[in-house]
């Protein structure tokens, strides 16, 4: 009993007795497990990245002609160190590095990518690790519940990793096991990276990221149940079952607990491989649109979103009823309140229709105040110039983007200023976007009008929706229901329009008719 309190007293020193208690499981103790190791790793790797910062910055004259490339070194260096201190600490340290690996044309195109690779190298455990888990928390010898379990994992993050398996009765499964020390390690690490956030924002007031603590700090114990990840997965199921195309594993509830989920194995190629699409005959453009229809809904009509859609999440194969898309890993979701959602659907109707009084009224109500158009660009991914004439009529291209991404290093305090001023519900937000234009540009597609299209649908929706659920008469829903669908049936009369401009007859009537007025 004197070893238990001892050990309870030393981690209640780093922190680990406020608000969330995690009960620390057989095996889960070793040397990097300890708080003070693992702090003080993190507290070297931050000074060293402040230290360089400082002290090369100082020496730095923005007319140097040579200042572009000294600054990339520096970003670059500073990744790296970040990245290894990631695969060091690994667990939430790793969450974090995939997080900002994802933030594309809001961080330095350094951090970018140095730190996406961590979405394909996280650190795998043993099956010997895997095991006991399975063991501990199902109570049975993994002989007993399966007859084959694959030693080479299907996937591996950085809280857990995959495994196909084939249960006793014959049926094929996924089975995802969380890495055995995540849980010992994970409040140690959120506490060591609230402190050294707020300390290197002291130190560079530019430095406004003490969000994405806090996001963590929210986010990580909900991704550590793996059973709030199986509800989150049948949620999902019921409220988008119109979807043909979509198809969330089944989860078996008797043989998953906190750490183990099992559920239906489910096949298929990457959504961002395109030579896997070509293969299999599979339309990019379906795939594309189809995802882009699925996370409107999400966004703008039920509030409910998929914020982890990477590639490894999202697999694609051909059926006999057409293209299937499967959602996988629903560890994290973002819930947005109907104000939040109305209003957000109502600035993208501002940005598709280049309105910008609107655009700026909305931006104001998300808090971006007079950084309006630089938050417009950030939720776009496109210039102000190409936002102001309307993105739904500008083609986007690539000196475009490489203007967009040279700029954001010297917006980065702007950055950081509105990602800390922003609801937090847009920040997962954000990053979704982020991935799914990730996943467009390795597909070489890019949103178009009939994109832009199923957006306004969904928009158009959600207001109406929520001024019928405020109206006080008949009258009043009259009004908003005959409003919402004459939107609509203008929506789809345009969406007609284009189609028919696409198609032989209309192309021919487009020559006959420039011709007769030449």
């Amino acid at each position: 009993m004197t070893g238990l309190r001892r050990l309870a007293k030393i981690a209640s020193m780093f922190g680990v007795t406020g608000g969330t208690v995690f009960i620390i499981k057989k095996n889960d103790w070793e040397i990097s497990t300890v708080g003070a190791l693992r702090f003080g790793r993190a507290a070297v790797t931050a000074a060293r990245i402040v230290c360089d910062y400082k002290m090369t910055m100082y020496h730095l004259n923005p007319e140097d002609e040579q200042y572009a490339d000294k600054r990339s070194q520096l970003h670059t260096r500073s990744a790296v160190r970040l990245r290894e201190l990631c695969c060091a600490n690994g667990g939430a340290f790793i969450k974090v590095g995939q997080h900002l690996g994802a933030l594309d044309y809001l961080l330095p195109a350094e951090y970018v990518q140095t730190l996406k690779v961590l979405h394909s190298e996280a650190p795998q455990s043993s099956l010997e690790d895997l095991y006991s888990v399975i063991e501990e928390d199902l109570g049975k010898k993994v002989s007993e519940i399966f007859t084959t379990f694959d030693p080479q994992p299907l996937g591996a993050a950085s809280l857990a990793q995959v495994h196909k398996a084939t249960l006793r009765d014959g049926r094929v499964v996924a089975v995802k096991v969380q890495h055995v020390k995540v849980k010992a390690h994970s409040f140690v690490d959120i506490k060591t990276m609230e402190i050294l956030v707020k300390l290197v924002a002291w130190l560079f007031p530019d430095f406004q990221y003490v969000w994405l603590a806090e996001e963590t700090k929210k986010n990580l114990p909900l991704e550590l149940d793996f059973l709030n990840e199986g509800r989150n997965c049948e949620r999902v199921g019921r409220m988008f079952k119109h979807f043909r195309f979509l198809k969330v594993p089944a989860i078996y509830w008797d043989l998953s607990s906190e750490r183990v989920l099992t559920m239906e194995f489910c096949e298929g190629g990457k959504v961002d491989n395109r030579d896997y699409m070509t293969k299999h005959g599979i339309s990019v453009n379906e795939v594309t649109r189809s995802l882009g229809k699925l996370y409107s809904e999400m966004i703008f009509v039920h509030g409910y979103v998929h914020c982890d859609p990477h590639p490894g999440n999202v697999l694609v194969k051909k059926t006999d009823q057409g293209v299937e898309i499967s959602l996988l890993d629903h560890g994290l979701y973002q819930s947005l309140t109907d104000e939040f959602r109305v209003n957000y659907s109502k600035l993208w109707m501002s940005l598709i229709n280049a309105d910008q009084k609107g655009i700026k009224h909305y931006s104001s109500l998300m808090n971006a105040g007079d950084l309006y158009p630089l938050f417009a660009c950030m939720l776009t991914a496109r210039s102000w110039t190409a936002v102001s004439s309307g993105i739904a009529n500008k083609e986007f291209s690539a000196k475009e983007g490489e203007e967009i991404k040279s700029s954001v290093a010297d917006y980065f305090p702007q950055i950081s200023q509105i990602l800390n001023r922003i609801p937090r519900q847009m920040l997962l937000l954000l990053k979704t976007n982020d991935v799914l234009r990730s996943i467009e540009h390795s597909l070489k597609t890019r949103s178009n009008a009939t994109s832009f299209i199923n957006m306004s649908r969904c928009c158009i929706r959600s207001v109406g929706q929520y001024e019928l659920q405020h109206c006080q008469s008949r009258m009043c829903k009259i009004r908003v229901s005959i409003n919402t669908h004459w939107h609509l049936f203008v929506i789809s009369v345009y969406e007609f329009s284009l189609w028919l401009q696409s198609t032989v007859m209309g192309q021919t009537f487009s020559r006959i008719f420039k011709h007769r007025v030449i």
